[in-house]
């Protein structure tokens, strides 16, 4: 498993480098020593796991996750357990306190194991597309969320924005839906119209409407008209 190590204490990189040595499975891919770089580094080499400090010169952990597009495992290690309930709130697989000890980076690794047994079947190949199986941060104002876009119902327009609505909450990302609309799964994601995409899976059931158009109704109790244009390609992504 390719990590990355992230932390503005040097001697904090050293230390976790060394003991993650023993751990055969885990491969230092490289280390960050700020936020800047880590978004930076992240994009580039697309580690399997990080290990993120919190609180660094200019941008924070919760900052650099925040930026990204591709959300890797995370691990945090920090000095200070006053971000500990924040760190499981965006699903942080583990937080650790410094100084590690071995036993505790054993048990995280162990946890990491099991996570990754349990995702056996994804192809982490396919880093281009995000598939319905892939987890994205998302972050609007002081509140931060991992989740899965499996669990995602529709995205919707707002100006520069796009809101996203899962499990009863609809935070806004400062991302245009043109932009999701390239990265997102054509065969699960469809782009209903100007101001929506819908998750195929969805869908509870559908109905003719005016001018040609089609009325979907979502699983969570949600409405969202497919236009005139998007309907003969809607009938073609659903083979009806």
């Amino acid at each position: 498993m390719r990590a990355l190590i992230i932390d503005d204490e040097r001697l904090a990189r050293k230390e976790l480098s060394g003991m993650l040595k023993q751990f055969v499975h885990i491969d230092i891919v490289g280390e960050c020593s700020n936020g800047e770089e880590a978004v930076k580094k992240i994009e580039a080499l697309r580690p399997d796991l990080i290990f993120l400090d919190i609180q660094m010169p200019g941008k924070d952990g919760f900052e650099v996750l925040s930026e990204l597009s591709f959300v890797p495992k995370v691990i945090f290690v920090t000095a200070y357990d006053e971000f500990a309930l924040k760190a499981f709130e965006v699903s942080a697989l583990d937080y650790l306190l410094k100084p590690v000890e071995t036993e505790r980076l054993a048990d995280a690794l162990k946890r990491l194991e099991n996570d990754e047994s349990e995702e056996s079947k994804k192809d982490m190949a396919q880093l281009s597309r995000l598939s319905e199986f892939d987890q994205i941060f998302l972050k609007d104002g002081d509140k931060c969320w991992f989740v899965s876009l499996s669990e995602i119902s529709k995205f919707q327009s707002e100006g520069n924005y796009v809101r996203v609505y899962f499990k009863g909450v609809k935070p806004m990302i400062l991302k245009s839906l043109n932009t999701l609309e390239t990265r997102l799964d054509s065969k699960v994601f469809f782009r209903a119209n100007r101001k929506f995409i819908i998750n195929l899976k969805w869908i509870d059931k559908m109905e003719n409407w005016f001018n040609g158009g089609l009325k979907v109704y979502l699983k969570d109790g949600s409405e969202v008209e497919v236009s005139r244009r998007q309907a003969a390609k809607f009938k073609e992504a659903l083979s009806i």
